[in-house]
C-alpha cells in the first residue's frame, strides 16, 4: 500500500469516526449529518464520473470535508500542545 493510498484510508477513516463522534456528542444535528453524508456521497460518486482525472481529488475532497467537521465540533482548530 503506497502513501496516497494510506492518505486515502485515513481521511474516509477520519470521516466516518467524526460523524460518529457527532451524533454520539450530540455536536451534529441529524440534518447537519445528513447533508455531511450527503456531500461525501456526491463527492465520492460524482468526481470520479467527470473525469477519471478528476476522480484522484476524492481524498483532497473528504479532507476538507473533514477539516469543516473537525471545526464544527471542537469550536476551532484542533490543539496539539
Amino acid at each position: 500500500m503506497d502513501s496516497p493510498a494510506v492518505a486515502a484510508l485515513v481521511a474516509q477513516l477520519v470521516f466516518w469516526l467524526l460523524i460518529a463522534l457527532g451524533a454520539a456528542w450530540g455536536g451534529l444535528s441529524r440534518r447537519t449529518a445528513i447533508a455531511f453524508i450527503v456531500l461525501w456521497i456526491a463527492g465520492y460518486v460524482g468526481l470520479p464520473r467527470i473525469s477519471p482525472f478528476v476522480g484522484l481529488f476524492v481524498t483532497s475532497y473528504v479532507a476538507v470535508l473533514d477539516i469543516v467537521l473537525v471545526f464544527l465540533l471542537f469550536k476551532g482548530d484542533v490543539r496539539l500542545t
